[in-house]
């Protein structure tokens, strides 16, 4: 699942949550040390920047997440403690 930027259509966030596990996803590692990656985005495949969001801006991006699918609410609750879900900013190159 992604959440689109509201702002810029280029722009999209996804979101290491790995259903709650304690630890990363393994493609988390694989974006953040590719640096760039080819996606498919509905009838669409293109190449993206890839960023990691930190801060304040991540756990305002999360929250919207979890306001519009409450499931990733529960992952953050499985979590706590143990790790912060990473959420990576994917950008049209």
């Amino acid at each position: 699942m992604y959440l689109p930027d509201e702002e810029d259509p280029d722009t999209i966030y996804v979101f290491a949550s790995k259903a709650g596990a304690p630890t990363n996803p393994d493609w988390y590692y694989n974006l953040v040390t590719a640096g760039e990656a080819e996606i498919e985005r509905g009838t669409e495949q293109y190449a993206v920047t890839v960023g990691e969001v930190t801060g304040e801006e991540r756990d305002l991006l999360f929250a919207e997440q979890a306001r519009r699918y409450p499931g990733f609410a529960d992952y953050a609750e499985k979590t706590a403690g143990i790790r912060t879900i990473p959420v990576l900013l994917l950008r049209r190159r």
